[in-house]
């Protein structure tokens, strides 16, 4: 067993567990204020998108990086 190939697929599995979990923070911190005050839904929205896809570059790049240390 290559044992480059499972630290990669660990390494893509943990960077993807710690996107989901940023991305459920942060929609629920919007969720909060959205409630709070829904008169700011629109700025407040318009954070929590801009976040989330900050938030989900994370997984992608982490998956670009293992390709390059696999070499393939």
């Amino acid at each position: 067993m290559d044992f480059a190939v499972l630290a990669a697929a660990i390494a893509a599995g943990l960077a993807a567990l710690g996107a989901g979990i940023g991305v459920s923070n942060i929609v629920g911190s919007a969720l909060d204020g959205i409630a709070r005050q829904p008169e700011s839904r629109g700025v407040l929205q318009t954070t929590m998108f801009i976040g989330i896809g900050l938030v989900e570059a994370i997984p992608i790049i982490a998956i670009v990086i293992a390709f390059i240390a696999l070499g393939r």
